[in-house]
């Protein structure tokens, strides 16, 4: 003879709850690993995880987020409050901060090396060099017959 409906439906709440919970549980030991911290799970933090798993997020969510956290503190570009419980559990900042995790940001387009330019032919110095100091004799002797007339 079979079950009524409702002692079956009662036996797969009671397993329902029973793997939400270890769930929880198993996130929370995960948690306290990848941070390297002991927390206490209590009834308000439970509730954090439940939630954290209702809205559909995995432990592999939970170790990228940490993975990324970590990395922005010790880039000095987030605090260490971030890893806090009570801040990484709130959803909608989790989700960002999930999202912005798995952003591949184009590195910046490299600047072209500047081509180095060749040095001038020593024999064209030399000319130009000639020509220079010449229209600069040129330009003394103009300045002194111009200097001297006045």
């Amino acid at each position: 003879m079979s079950q009524p409906d409702h002692h079956r439906a009662e036996a797969q709440s009671a397993e329902n709850t029973k793997s939400w919970s270890q769930s929880v549980r198993e996130l929370h030991e995960l948690y306290c690993h990848w941070t390297a911290q002991t927390l206490s799970l209590r009834f308000d933090r439970e509730r954090l995880w439940y939630e954290f798993l209702r809205a559909g997020f995995s432990a592999e969510d939970l170790k990228r987020v940490i993975t990324y956290l970590q990395k922005e503190i010790r880039a000095e570009r987030r605090n260490i409050g971030a890893l806090k419980l009570s801040n990484l559990l709130q959803l909608d900042r989790f989700e960002e901060d999930l999202n912005i995790s798995r952003v591949r940001l184009k590195s910046a387009v490299p600047r072209p090396n500047p081509t180095v330019q060749p040095g001038p032919d020593p024999e064209t110095d030399d000319q130009q060099r000639h020509r220079i100091l010449e229209e600069l004799r040129i330009f003394r002797q103009r300045l002194g017959r111009n200097g001297s007339a006045s």
